[in-house]
């Protein structure tokens, strides 16, 4: 009997949990969906249980109300000892009806990209990693990101007492430790962003389609090569020296979609540079950042690539003495 037998597949299972426990109001689902020790780690921190899950939900949903979260691919893979581990990417939607973490009600409609990467055994979800377009929802609100992220700092009581970013040596063993599979998108793709974060910019402008399309953090849509490689030189040329590392790659040909991949990945570094985040200040910046792809014909044809800008303009002003 499969685990899974109430779904039609482990997609299915991912969509269908994600749906009932957001737009169906089933927060108390966690308590069966998410192990009770989960840890998630976002760009801001990691968390640890499944109640700390249900607290956030709740708040969320009070905020947002009417937030949706519309699939738009689950790109997975299957290890015998790992489980399943899913990169779920979605359209997030939502109107800024009520006070709360982006402040009064604005009344302001909004919608970013969401990619989670959930390792599940049975029906428990039991590792996460997430990365939402936070900057995105800032955005929309009609905030300025940097002022939002010094506002935020203050909240949390000045920089002696706010809460920092994720790091490295902050995370937690969750339990899962596969790398994805072996498929040829995944290796594709990774190498892609491997020529991309060692400056060979031109990669782009001669391996991606003509038409490709990107959505980038900032709730940021691009059409055509130029705007893509504008897009990954702005982050590159913030952290010129930082290491780049790919933790996780999943390649698919399936499920009447094109060739596609997941790439969960970082840059760990110092801010050394001129780039999307401004005057080089020499913090010490980890950026986790997860990327999915699409292949056509002629190259690269969609990227969704996602970090978090609030999360990165935290650790700088943290360091920076400037908050």
């Amino acid at each position: 009997m499969s685990a899974y037998e109430r779904w039609q597949d482990f997609p299915d299972y991912i969509i269908g949990i994600t749906r009932e426990i957001w737009e169906d109001r089933g927060v108390e689902t966690l308590n069966r969906y998410y192990a009770p020790d989960i840890p998630v780690r976002s760009p801001m921190g990691v968390s640890r249980g499944n109640q700390a899950v249900i607290a956030a939900t709740m708040g969320t949903i009070h905020e947002f109300p009417d937030r949706s979260l519309l699939a738009e691919d689950v790109i997975w893979s299957n290890d015998p000892q790992a489980g399943h581990l899913s990169s779920h990417r979605l359209i997030s939607m939502g109107t800024h009806l009520r006070d709360g973490q982006f402040g009064p009600a604005t009344g302001r409609k909004w919608t970013v990209r969401v990619i989670a990467d959930c390792a599940a055994k049975g029906e428990a979800i039991y590792d996460e990693w997430l990365v939402r377009d936070y900057g995105g929802i800032v955005r929309q609100l009609g905030l300025d990101p940097l002022q939002f992220t010094r506002d935020l700092i203050a909240a949390e009581g000045g920089p002696d007492g706010a809460t920092h970013p994720f790091r490295p040596e902050d995370d937690v063993d969750g339990g899962y430790h596969g790398r994805g599979n072996a498929n040829e998108w995944g290796q594709r793709y990774a190498d892609d962003l491997r020529r991309v974060m060692d400056t060979d910019f031109n990669h782009i402008l001669t391996s991606y389609d003509r038409a490709a399309m990107g959505h980038y953090p900032g709730a940021r849509t691009v059409i055509g090569r130029d705007g893509i490689a504008d897009f990954w030189l702005g982050l590159r040329s913030s952290f010129p020296s930082a290491r780049f590392e790919i933790h996780h790659q999943i390649g698919m040909d399936a499920d009447m979609l094109s060739p596609r991949a997941a790439i969960r990945w970082s840059l760990d570094g110092t801010h050394d540079g001129w780039g999307a985040f401004g005057r080089p200040t020499g913090a010490r910046v980890h950026v986790m950042g997860i990327s999915h792809a699409e292949y056509g014909p002629w190259g690269l044809r969609r990227e969704t690539a996602l970090y978090d800008e609030i999360a990165i303009w935290k650790q700088i002003l943290l360091q920076a003495g400037t908050a």
